[in-house]
């Protein structure tokens, strides 16, 4: 079950990109000109979805994947294009149908459902593989957690997650944003400590037989974003009790019960 404060944050994100910032966060994501500042940030993201890509390999055919925190799509798009059936979500109904209306002029080799609602949605399934490129940097760790586990359970095979690295300027800007009128401020990007958060996840069942490591950090001015990747581990032979294995080989048990040699 969903925590409350994750409820409440979840509601604020959704609120801010729907009525506050979709102008400007279209434009970022777009070729349109932008400010020195900003072109930072559009640089470092695309250096991280980038990274992201790179993860998950050139060819995505019959991957079924899910971009949770899809924002206007460039992500998902470039995940078609690869190959990959594609369920791209995100709480902005507005960034959504923009999302749609840039699909529309790149074609792919896979497919994109675009869906307005939450990433956490259990109803959607599961997936081979699962991108959030900086949709959970509004979350504490309390929340971004249980989410994280949320998310590699319905992965078969990896989840690849962005979060904001613990620095000295990002914490700095965490504390400032918390002195400004509600009212008047966007949801703070909530910085973390890298190997705190492995410590965090590995004591967690989830993440038991997963490897987990920290990838790329990317630092492009006020663009800082660290990687994390989620490993499922593969399944393993079942050996069959009294078999004779071949030297060399792997003794397995078929569907039909029956011992074989691999």
């Amino acid at each position: 079950m969903e925590q409350a404060s994750y409820q409440q944050r979840r509601n604020e994100v959704e609120q801010y990109f729907d009525r506050t910032a979709f102008s400007a966060w279209a434009r970022l994501t777009s070729d349109a000109p932008v400010s020195r500042i900003r072109a930072t940030v559009r640089a470092g993201r695309e250096r991280m979805r980038a990274n992201m890509l790179h993860a998950l390999g050139a060819d995505l055919t019959g991957r079924r994947i899910l971009d949770a925190g899809c924002g206007t799509g460039a992500m998902a798009i470039e995940l078609a294009q690869r190959g990959a059936d594609v369920l791209a979500v995100d709480l902005s109904g507005q960034l959504i149908e923009l999302a749609k209306e840039r699909a529309t002029l790149v074609p792919g080799k896979g497919r994109i459902l675009w869906v307005s609602g939450d990433m956490l949605d259990a109803r959607f399934g599961q997936f081979d593989h699962v991108v959030a490129m900086d949709s959970l940097i509004h979350y504490e760790a309390v929340d971004m957690v249980p989410a994280l586990e949320q998310l590699a359970q319905r992965s078969t095979q990896s989840l690849h997650v962005s979060f904001a690295p613990s620095t000295a300027m990002l914490a700095l800007m965490h504390a400032v944003g918390r002195c400004l009128p509600r009212a008047d401020r966007a949801p703070s990007i909530v910085p973390l400590a890298g190997e705190r958060l492995l410590r965090r996840l590995s004591a967690r069942s989830a993440f038991e037989h997963c490897k987990l490591w920290l990838g790329e950090r990317v630092n492009s001015g006020f663009y800082i974003s660290q990687l994390l990747n989620i490993e499922q581990a593969p399944l393993r032979a079942t050996p069959v009790p009294g078999s004779a294995p071949v030297p060399g080989s792997t003794t397995v048990k078929s569907e039909g019960g029956e011992a074989r040699h691999a």
